[in-house]
C-alpha cells in the first residue's frame, strides 16, 4: 500500500502524523511512505530523518493525494484537501465530524473512508484519543493558569495560591481522561479542584485516586450554577464519543462568573459544553464575553507539538500498520476498535451519533462494507 503524510494547513498546527521511525516500521512491512516537503519540521522531524528511514519526500500535497491509497493525518482535512480526495480513498485521522456539517457534507461527497481516530473504541475506552486528552487536559490547567493573570484579561489571581493568601478555585466538567488530567495539574499547582461527573462510579474512581484538594460532585444542574458562580478557571471536559458535547453552561449562567475568571472549553472541537465558546486558534486564543475570558482553541496539543506528536503516534502507529497490511475491509472485520472507527463509507454515514448530529440518514457499517 502507499501512504501519504501530507503536511497538516490548519491554521497555527505544528503537528505530524507519522514520525521517521512509523515511515521506516512501514517500509519494513513492505509499504511504500509519501511525505510532503516539510511537514515534519514543525515538530522537529526534518526531511533528512524521513529519508533515511526510507520515506519519499514529495513536494506537494495534491502529488501525496493523488499518489497515495491510504492518507495518514492529525487534523480534519481542510476545503483544498477535501477536494482532492478520491472515492474509496482511506483518510485515517481526527474528524470530529459532529462539529462541522461542511466538512460532513464534503467528506460524504468524497466517498473516502472515513476512519476517525476520535470513535475508536476498545473495550470501552478510545486509545486514539485518549493521549490528546492527556495532554488537553493537562494543558487546559496552563493555559488557564496563564489567563488568570492580569496582563491577559484575568482576575489577577496565582493557580496555588501562597502562604497567608487563598488559592484559585478550578472547576471541571467531566471526570473523563480530560477531567482527570486537569485535577491531577491543578492539585499539583495547588488549586482547589472541583470536579463533577454524572457517573457515580467513576466519582468515587477520582476520589480514591486524586488527592484531598480535590472534590469530586454529582453533575447536575444546581450543582453546575453553584461551582460556575465560585469558579477562578472552568474547564470544560465533557465527551460523548463522535457526539455533539451537550451544552452544560448556558448564556444566563455566565453572568454569574466572577469578572476576570477564565473558561477554557477542551470539547470545543466537538461544539463545546459552554453556550458562549467558539473555536479559536493558537495565534488569537481568547476573546471575552461578560467580562469572563474564554479560551476556544480546537488544536491545543498543537502548541506543544513535539510531545503531541509523539504521544499521537504512539497510539496510531499500530492501526496504521493492520489497515495496510490488511486493507480497510479486512482489517475491520478482524479488529473491532478499527471497525467502530468507520464514520463514513462509499458514501454513507456509517456512525450513528455523526448522523443524529446533523440528522442525516445513518447506515449501519455491515451493510455498506464489502465482503472481501
Amino acid at each position: 500500500m502507499i501512504i501519504g503524510v501530507p503536511k497538516e494547513i490548519k491554521k497555527a498546527e505544528y503537528r505530524v502524523s507519522l514520525l521517521p521511525v512509523g515511515a521506516e516500521t512501514l517500509r519494513k512491512h513492505g509499504h511504500k511512505v509519501l511525505v510532503e516537503k516539510g511537514a515534519g519540521v514543525g515538530s522537529g522531524f526534518p526531511d533528512s530523518d524521513y529519508r533515511a528511514a526510507g520515506a519519499t519526500i514529495i513536494p506537494s500535497a495534491k502529488e501525496i493525494f493523488r499518489k497515495s491509497d491510504m492518507i495518514v493525518k492529525v487534523k480534519e482535512p481542510q476545503p483544498v484537501e477535501i477536494k482532492m480526495i478520491r472515492k474509496d480513498q482511506v483518510v485515517f485521522t481526527y474528524f470530529h465530524f459532529a462539529s462541522s456539517k461542511p466538512l460532513t457534507n464534503g467528506m460524504l461527497k468524497s466517498g473516502a473512508v472515513c476512519i476517525a481516530y476520535e470513535t475508536m473504541d476498545k473495550n470501552g475506552s478510545l486509545p486514539l484519543l485518549i493521549p490528546m486528552s492527556e495532554v488537553a487536559g493537562r494543558m487546559a490547567i496552563q493555559e488557564g493558569a496563564k489567563y488568570l493573570e492580569r496582563p491577559t484579561g484575568g482576575r489577577g489571581i496565582l493557580l496555588g495560591g501562597v502562604p497567608g493568601v487563598e488559592p484559585a478555585q478550578v472547576v471541571i466538567l467531566g471526570g473523563g481522561v480530560v477531567g482527570t488530567h486537569a485535577a491531577k495539574m491543578a492539585a499539583g499547582l495547588g488549586a482547589k479542584v472541583t470536579i463533577l461527573d454524572i457517573s457515580l462510579d467513576r466519582l468515587r474512581y477520582l476520589s480514591d485516586i486524586l488527592p484531598a484538594n480535590v472534590t469530586v460532585l454529582m453533575s447536575n444542574t444546581a450543582n453546575i450554577r453553584k461551582m460556575v458562580a465560585e469558579a477562578d478557571l472552568l474547564v470544560g471536559a465533557v465527551l460523548i464519543p463522535g457526539a455533539k458535547a451537550p451544552r452544560l453552561v448556558t448564556r444566563p449562567m455566565l453572568k454569574l462568573m466572577k469578572k476576570g475568571s477564565v473558561i477554557v472549553d477542551v470539547a470545543v472541537d466537538q461544539g463545546g459544553c459552554i453556550e458562549t465558546i467558539h473555536a479559536t486558534y493558537h495565534t488569537n486564543p481568547i476573546y471575552i464575553i461578560d467580562g469572563v475570558v474564554h479560551y476556544g482553541v480546537a488544536n491545543m496539543p498543537g502548541a506543544v507539538c513535539r510531545t503531541s506528536t509523539m504521544a499521537l503516534t504512539n497510539a496510531t502507529l499500530p492501526y496504521a500498520i493492520e489497515i495496510a497490511d490488511k486493507g480497510y475491509v479486512k482489517a475491520a472485520r478482524a479488529n473491532r476498535t478499527i471497525w467502530t472507527g468507520i464514520n463514513m463509507l462509499k458514501g454513507r454515514i456509517t456512525d450513528e451519533a455523526v448522523a443524529k448530529a446533523f440528522r442525516m440518514k445513518y447506515t449501519p457499517l455491515e451493510t455498506v462494507l464489502p465482503k472481501k
